[in-house]
């Protein structure tokens, strides 16, 4: 007897429906199974997950030959989310429920061997990619699953099975309520964020983290050792716009199919800091593999990539962040296809002007060449895509001893937020958000700076030898400037600080 259900294969971090058909036939005494339609080895095992829970449930396994066919055949399945469709439709091909309300409903989740059903990766892209098939009239997840699921399923109702006999029951029409929660039901996290009010001193610093949460812009922050470049960079979350929903949502995607989702909380509800091991190879940073994954910087999509000690990053490694600098996205080529992972983030990265980290004070062991070869590590071409370069001073006693005096977070981000709002305004519904991601059109539109800006701009670019790609940058910083200070025109004052932030290439890099 033949029976169908849906559900859905991901790749990279897209979800693609996937037809479960499954033939029984009862020639022979023998009990086998195959499986076919690309399935990896964690497919392949599902035979005996599938086996031992329903008879752990009181369902035999029919004798005879059972051919599960995964359709298309063209496309790769990859872990154990078919065990619950596998299973539903041996039964429904054995006469215990009904292929008719199957073929509309869709499901995933793992078997445990007693039965339960655990819960799987990338549910959010599944359910996102499952409510675009207007035949189903359902989808089954694991308990644990469902707060995911519901939030991006649509109108495709969703209901939770915390093992095999709910799917049965609902099949049988014995379970009829869908899950109903709402996103204000979701567990907030209790997790407090970091402070500037924190901070000593470090007011350029501090002013930097500002321009660069207004205007989303990559900073380098370089100092000696203690002078708390960690602890500003780990503070730049807390000044940044909440995420909107379509942000959350792409964001809890990347997380979801990674498996990084905590129990209870489906939904990132804070903007993501992501501070990988300098120890990280490219893999790891940009995301690939064998079955290609996101890495680090699509982990901090619409938040913060932190890369500290950023000399110590092996080359190739630093390389790789070009093209997602420019384009926000990075794109993972293979044999069986090409993956495009997006990562649209603010890098912060953290080094010391050499390799004992005392150049800029008493007691510098480096010689010249040595603190060239520490700084070439890092290639113009990179250094040219970070907006703002700040040095970050030791404190003096005084500085040291007192009680630190700066804003708070909250202070900081009221600021930032109504620059944000100045911005959305400027650039309506172009998809651009932040001024970081101005094309030179929209440079040459509104960038525009008066005769005594441009005397500035020319000294500067003949002093100091800027690239195109510098001067652009210096534009965009004086727009974000501009913005915080709610001045609808760039002012000579504004391109004067922009400038200032280019401190790498006023100096013998």
């Amino acid at each position: 007897m033949l029976a169908k259900t849906y559900s859905a294969a991901v790749v990279g971090i897209d979800a693609f429906p996937v037809e479960v058909e499954i033939n029984a036939t009862k020639a022979g005494e023998n009990s086998i199974v195959s499986i076919v339609g690309l399935p990896d080895a964690a497919v392949k095992e599902s035979r005996e997950r599938v086996r031992s829970a329903m008879q752990n449930c009181g369902y035999p396994h029919p004798p005879g030959m059972t051919v599960v066919n995964l359709a298309p055949a063209d496309l790769r399945k990859e872990g154990a989310a078919f065990d619950l469709p596998i299973a539903m439709g041996i039964l429904a091909a054995s006469g215990f429920i009904d292929r008719e309300k199957l073929a509309s409903t869709a499901m995933a989740g793992e078997l445990a061997l007693n039965g339960k059903v655990r819960p799987i990766r990338g549910v959010l892209p599944i359910a996102m990619r499952l409510r675009e098939e207007k035949h189903l009239t359902a989808l089954l997840v694991p308990a644990e699953n469902v707060q995911e699921a519901a939030l991006a399923s649509g109108d495709l109702p969703v209901f939770p099975v915390a093992n095999l006999q709910d799917a049965v029951d609902y099949l049988k029409g014995k379970i009829t309520s869908p899950y109903s929660g709402k996103l204000a039901d979701i567990e907030q996290s209790d997790e407090r964020q970091p402070d500037f009010n924190e901070v000593k001193g470090q007011s350029i610093a501090r002013r930097a983290m500002e321009i660069a949460a207004a205007g989303g812009h990559n900073s380098l922050l370089s100092g000696p050792p203690g002078t708390g470049k960690s602890m500003i960079a780990m503070r730049l979350p807390g000044i940044l716009p909440p995420m909107t929903l379509e942000e959350t949502l792409e964001t809890s995607r990347i997380h979801s199919v990674l498996g990084l989702l905590e129990p209870g909380r489906p939904l990132l509800r804070s903007r993501p800091f992501i501070a990988p091991h300098h120890t990280a190879s490219d893999v790891g940073l940009i995301g690939g593999g064998k079955n290609p994954a996101p890495g680090a910087i699509s982990r901090a999509h619409h938040g913060v990539l932190f890369l500290d000690e950023l000399p110590e990053f092996k080359r190739n490694v630093l390389e790789v962040l070009r093209q997602p600098l420019e384009t926000g996205n990075v794109s993972v080529s293979r044999a069986n296809g090409n993956y495009i992972f997006p990562a649209k983030f603010i890098l912060v990265a953290a080094m010391n002007p050499c390799p004992c980290g005392m150049a800029s004070v008493h007691g510098c062991r480096c010689k010249p060449n040595e603190i060239r070869k520490y700084r070439g590590k890092i290639s113009g071409p990179l250094l040219d895509r970070i907006d703002l370069h700040v040095e970050v001073m030791r404190l003096d006693e005084d500085e040291l001893i007192k009680a630190p005096d700066g804003e708070s977070s909250a202070t900081i981000l009221e600021r930032v937020i109504a620059a944000r709002q100045i911005q959305s305004e400027r650039f309506g519904k172009s998809g651009i958000f932040c001024n970081a991601h101005m094309s030179p059109r929209d440079l040459q539109h509104f960038c525009r700076i008066g005769q005594s800006g441009e005397t500035l701009l020319r000294n500067a670019i003949r002093r100091f030898s800027l690239s195109p790609r510098a001067y652009d940058r210096i534009l965009k910083v004086a727009r974000t400037i501009a913005d915080l200070g709610g001045e609808h025109d760039i002012q000579e004052a504004h391109l004067y600080e922009a400038v200032n932030y280019r401190n790498y290439d006023r100096t013998d890099w």
